[in-house]
């Protein structure tokens, strides 16, 4: 998964995920990139496979272990959110009025469970061996065929749009600070790492919801992919469903200088 993409060019080759922008490369250039290039294989011949690299191995494996760490992370201080607030709740000195109000709160900053008609929307990437389905497309480069972060940005911004109340990613409820990133083929959201089916709920109208995809441009672009090159795309209605309170820490995180 990356994080750019427009529309291929019907009847061209060119890369349309990526525009070759030409440079002009000095001599010296040159020379180092062969040397980069002698260097590299000089190492390849010694036995190393950039595909299994060890290195890379350990980091992937050390990504899904903190992944893991981090759920088990998230139920233990929703469990605790839990006791604390049932604690406060037996003599806290509000007025019911006081209660309804830091409801109401709670359950537009999504940390509340929040139940409603739902709408599913599924993205998924293309079989590898795709080609293009309709004339006049160019063959497939591998950028053409994975989600890309925009496209599941696409369609949480028309959810909300199309006026969810609550949104749901995976296992994860979304709240104004969550941001959905890419690294590679895998979505990272809020210190969880996903893999493709990337599935989205969303509680409100169902017909809103829908026009809402349906208008957005962004959706239009990717569907296109979806018609001409196979990427997965399912929309569907499910009821009534219950979104679970969004259970990390709500509190703004910023980077500090090491003294």
């Amino acid at each position: 998964m990356s994080n750019s993409a427009d529309s291929p060019q019907s009847g061209s080759g060119a890369d349309a995920r990526g525009r070759f922008r030409p440079v002009r490369v000095l001599t010296v250039g040159v020379f180092a990139l062969a040397g980069l290039i002698f260097f590299t294989s000089f190492n390849t011949a010694k036995g190393t496979d950039i595909r299994t690299d060890a290195s890379l191995l350990k980091l992937s494996d050390l990504i899904h272990e903190r992944s893991g760490e981090n759920g088990e992370r998230d139920e233990s201080n929703a469990a605790l959110r839990e006791q604390v607030e049932s604690l406060a709740e037996r003599d806290d000195g509000r007025t019911r009025q006081e209660d309804d109000a830091l409801a109401a709160l709670e359950r537009d900053a999504g940390t509340q469970e929040l139940t409603g008609d739902a709408l599913t929307v599924t993205l998924n990437d293309a079989p590898p061996d795709a080609t293009a389905k309709l004339p006049g497309y160019p063959e497939p480069q591998p950028d053409y065929l994975v989600i890309h972060q925009q496209d599941l940005q696409a369609v949480v911004n028309a959810l909300w749009q199309g006026g969810a109340e609550g949104i749901k990613v995976m296992d994860q409820r979304l709240i104004s600070t969550s941001a959905v990133r890419c690294v590679g083929n895998t979505l990272i959201l809020q210190g969880r790492v996903y893999s493709p089916p990337y599935k989205i709920t969303a509680v409100g109208d169902p017909e809103k919801l829908r026009e809402a995809l349906t208008a957005s441009e962004a959706i239009q672009n990717y569907m296109v992919y979806v018609n001409v090159y196979g990427l997965g795309w399912k929309v569907e209605e499910n009821g009534t469903v219950t979104l679970p309170g969004y259970s990390g820490t709500v509190d703004l995180q910023h980077a500090q200088p090491v003294e």
